[in-house]
């Protein structure tokens, strides 16, 4: 709500303003993100009187049988979930305490990630600590990555189907992570989506030449990607990968269309109306072949066993349906 008088209060004065000549245009925002309150937990015993003595987060612990307890005397505290923070309610967290145990990227990354920027965030130091889990592994990436030394030129005519899909995959989240920081402002969504590209990375076998050259593409738009958010680290990471300029003056990584070009697509086989199978074929494969290989399927047999295939409906690009009786 407190966002929401300030937007009524800036409009008032810009529009004043318009009123006495001093700006031409009519509003003073052409787009305005009203940021969520931060929420924490709420602690307070009653007083002789009936009054609440709130007490901070960090002056609360859980006891064995999972209640709270204040670590001073050990006896229990009464909790009033979740609220914003607040001086009155005793419940702000200070972030410097958590920026001296995990650092301020840590701290970045988990406000980012936490909830989507209009929303109310709900603090959490095990939230905090999965950001500093993701942050060390991209390091340990990077850094695994470089250790085998200079990778090589990137031959794109010389890529495995595994090398492809990871390429692929990449292209779609530069694409998609460019949209969520421009256009829809879902950096948490942007994130989530690095976390998933950094765990198909994972998986690829780095020890080949294409490999390596294919694994450099993706670490450097790793950090480029996540720069925005977790600047130190970043920086830290894009000189180790052998750029002179800082990152924030690097390049944002360029979608290349011919890697989001798919030879094959994976598409559902219903029978009477319930999944039961998916099969890969070519993205012009024709009806026919498509038909055969979805009534040749192992499963799509199962269920099909001693009956009459009544009707076989392809749709392109999304499903096959077997219609048996």
């Amino acid at each position: 709500e407190h966002a929401i008088l300030h937007l009524l209060y800036s409009r008032f004065f810009h529009k004043l303003m318009r009123d006495f000549g001093l700006v031409e245009c009519d509003e003073p925002y052409e787009r305005l993100l009203c940021q969520g309150m931060v929420l924490a937990d709420c602690f307070y015993r009653e007083d002789e009187k009936g009054g609440k003595v709130w007490f901070s987060p960090t002056e609360v612990d859980t006891d064995a049988n999972g209640g709270f307890v204040l670590k001073s005397d050990g006896q229990p505290v009464l909790h009033d979930g979740m609220s914003k923070m607040s001086k009155s309610k005793n419940n702000g967290i200070d972030p410097q305490v958590i920026i001296d145990q995990h650092g301020a990227d840590t701290v970045r990354l988990f406000m980012m990630f936490a909830a989507p920027p209009e929303q109310s965030l709900e603090w959490s130091d095990s939230g905090v600590e999965g950001g500093n889990k993701f942050l060390r592994k991209i390091w340990r990436m990077v850094i695994g990555h470089l250790q085998k030394g200079t990778a090589p030129a990137l031959d794109v005519s010389a890529l495995n189907d595994q090398q492809k899909d990871l390429r692929r995959k990449l292209h779609e989240t530069i694409a998609k992570v460019k949209d969520d920081y421009d256009r829809r402002l879902t950096f948490n969504t942007a994130i989530a989506a690095v976390m998933e590209l950094s765990n198909h990375m994972t998986k690829l076998d780095d020890d080949g030449n294409q490999s390596r050259a294919v694994m450099q593409e993706a670490v450097e738009a790793c950090v480029l990607m996540l720069a925005p958010i977790t600047p130190h680290v970043c920086h830290t990471l894009w000189q180790k990968l052998g750029h002179e300029e800082p990152v924030i003056d690097a390049t944002w990584p360029v979608v290349d269309e011919s890697a989001l070009v798919r030879d094959a697509i994976e598409m559902v086989v219903q029978v009477n109306g319930k999944v039961r199978a998916k099969i890969e074929v070519g993205v012009d494969e024709a009806k026919d072949s498509i038909e055969a290989k979805a009534l040749a399927n192992e499963n799509v047999q199962k269920f099909t066993a001693g009956k009459h295939i009544a009707k076989v409906i392809v749709v392109p690009g999304k499903l096959v349906s077997v219609v048996a009786k």
